[in-house]
């Protein structure tokens, strides 16, 4: 009967993934639990606090009792404000699109079990990376994007193996799914105003792989270490032409479309230090390569423009580093404290090369939650996030490719609000 219930835990977790609000530089999510948002994920690959080390660190599991269950969801709120500055659109677009920022819920789920006292098997849902913005039709940027929206779902099976009382390591692989739909504005009939959009919805398979290493420095110290792979997907769908100008030119006709893009690869260092009965701290660097994205380009792959590239975004993104620092504070025997702060780069290099569809920023982190021990083996996690991002500035410009220069301000933040539930039976 507990087994029927777990099953049923995990496949809500799966089938309520949704679009992400990307919180993290870029488009990657953080929040692959809501446990580590009150320390601002400092010490992620070596607090093995619950099953959701499967992610950031599968010798973590060694850590753990021997059968596991954690779930989760995170809820973020992303604000993206435009102010306009000079921009010079193609056609009556004069708005600033209002908030393209929304509401997105990120769930998870994680299970670990020990097959002997030095080898564990796990398996972890989640999704690593997304984002949607979406802007008013008729916007100043509409040739450059109305919506973009990105999924991914990720199925993480992990095994660890304590080697001795010291050094555990662990290692997985990845099925990912990758969905992405971006649409704007193609074409405008003036008099009266009617716009003709081209909207990509495409998808993708693909395979990855992690790998980790824990070592007990002391009984008191812990240091992790953790790679995630890039993961190369090749995204392929339907590019579909609506509107009056629809079928007007070969460039202007529906029909099937590719593009390639390889999803950065991670590395994390992180250390966990208790300092007496009551304080913790916690430490964290990241890499992560978003190098790797230098552009996309969107191929026609049937009728007359098969094999053209129709549209490039271009990204050119920098790798980036994230620093995050946390402690904790044991109150008594039902609560724990927590609390956080982290500075994560972004991979856009300047406002030349900002996206609409992404306009993204440094951010630092300030966070705060706390841990309750409902039962042995039984806690539940708490955590708030404010995403602090100064104003960013854009001046992209496209405007000999017939869909004009967005220039402007960003006035941006985010909110992240958690929860986690985490079971040893």
């Amino acid at each position: 009967m507990q087994q029927k219930k777990i099953a049923r835990l995990l496949s809500a977790a799966l089938l309520s993934m949704t679009s992400g609000a990307a919180c993290a530089a870029g488009f990657q999510l953080l929040e692959q639990n809501a446990s580590g948002i009150g320390n601002a994920y400092a010490g992620s690959a070596a607090v093995a606090e619950n099953a959701s080390t499967i992610f950031f660190n599968p010798a973590g599991m060694t850590e753990l009792q021997a059968r596991e269950l954690s779930v989760g969801m995170s809820l973020v709120r992303p604000v993206f404000e435009y102010k306009d500055k000079g921009s010079t659109a193609t056609g009556p677009f004069r708005g600033d699109g209002d908030d393209a920022g929304s509401w997105a819920a990120l769930p998870n789920g994680y299970l670990s079990w020990a097959l002997n006292k030095d080898v564990y098997l796990g398996v972890g849902l989640g999704a690593p990376f997304g984002l949607i913005t979406e802007y008013d039709d008729d916007w100043v940027g509409a040739a450059h994007s109305i919506k973009f929206d990105i999924k991914t779902y990720n199925i993480n099976p992990s095994i660890a193996w304590r080697i001795n009382d010291s050094v555990s390591i662990g290692a997985g692989f990845s099925w990912q799914r990758m969905e992405v739909e971006y649409e704007r504005a193609a074409a405008v009939i003036s008099l009266p105003v009617s716009m003709t959009h081209a909207i990509l919805d495409a998808d993708s398979d693909a395979w990855g792989w992690n790998v980790g290493a824990l070592f007990k420095l002391s009984e008191a110290t812990r240091l992790g270490i953790s790679y995630r792979s890039s993961i190369e997907h090749t995204l392929e769908g339907d590019l579909k032409v609506k509107g009056p100008a629809a079928g007007a030119s070969a460039a202007l006709t529906s029909g099937k479309a590719e593009a390639k893009v390889e999803l950065p690869d991670t590395f994390i260092l992180s250390a966990v230090h208790k300092l007496d009965s009551q304080w913790e701290l916690l430490g964290d660097i990241s890499w992560t390569g978003w190098s790797k994205i230098k552009q996309v380009d969107i191929v026609r792959t049937s009728g007359p423009l098969n094999g053209v590239t129709v549209q490039t975004l271009d990204t050119e993104f920098k790798d980036t580093w994230r620093v995050a620092l946390g402690a904790n504070y044991r109150l008594n025997d039902a609560w724990k404290l927590k609390m956080g702060i982290a500075y994560d780069q972004t991979p856009v290099k300047d406002k030349e090369r900002r996206l609409v569809s992404l306009p993204d920023n440094d951010r630092t982190w300030f966070t705060v939650g706390g841990q309750w021990t409902v039962a042995k083996g039984s806690t539940v996690d708490l955590g708030a996030a404010y995403l602090y991002v100064p104003k960013t500035k854009i001046d992209n410009n496209q405007a000999a490719l017939g869909r004009g220069r967005v220039t402007g301000e960003y006035d941006s933040s985010v909110w992240i609000l958690g929860a986690q539930y985490s079971l040893a039976f």
